[in-house]
């Protein structure tokens, strides 16, 4: 039976600096994770607000009411996270970015919150590359 102690200090230091990458990766992985899955739920959000305002038609007939109801009612339980500028937003991100397949995994919903803010769609397309390049 080998003796373990005989392990020298390098290579147990090498060993704890492995178990320490693998725990920092994931613990980024996860960040990502939930950042992702949090974009998603703001752009879901988004959709259902259009859609129910819009009811097929072009143009909304109630929309302001139906975003500061839905604020009134969801705030006091969720959070400011929902709040009326909060649900704006969720609407203009989606009707930013249409396509759910569109979204970078990279990118977190304070990122997406600057972008949409960007008319230009050129220059839109240009930060959020530059966002996920840069990291």
């Amino acid at each position: 039976m080998e003796d373990n102690r005989n392990i020298s200090n390098g290579s147990i230091k090498e060993f704890i600096d492995e178990i320490r990458a693998i725990i920092d990766q994931t613990r980024h992985h996860a960040a990502r994770s939930i950042d992702h899955t949090r974009v998603l739920m703001y752009w879901n959000i988004g959709k259902r607000i259009f859609e129910k305002e819009q009811q097929g038609k072009e143009r909304a007939d109630y929309g302001s009411y139906l975003i500061k109801n839905l604020a009134m009612a969801i705030e006091p339980e969720y959070g400011s996270g929902f709040s009326v500028r909060q649900l704006e937003m969720c609407r203009k991100f989606y009707r930013t970015y249409p396509i759910a397949n569109t979204l970078c995994s990279q990118l977190n919903w304070s990122q997406y919150k600057l972008l949409i803010a960007i008319p230009d769609k050129d220059k839109r397309e240009y930060y959020q590359l530059e966002a996920v390049n840069e990291g």
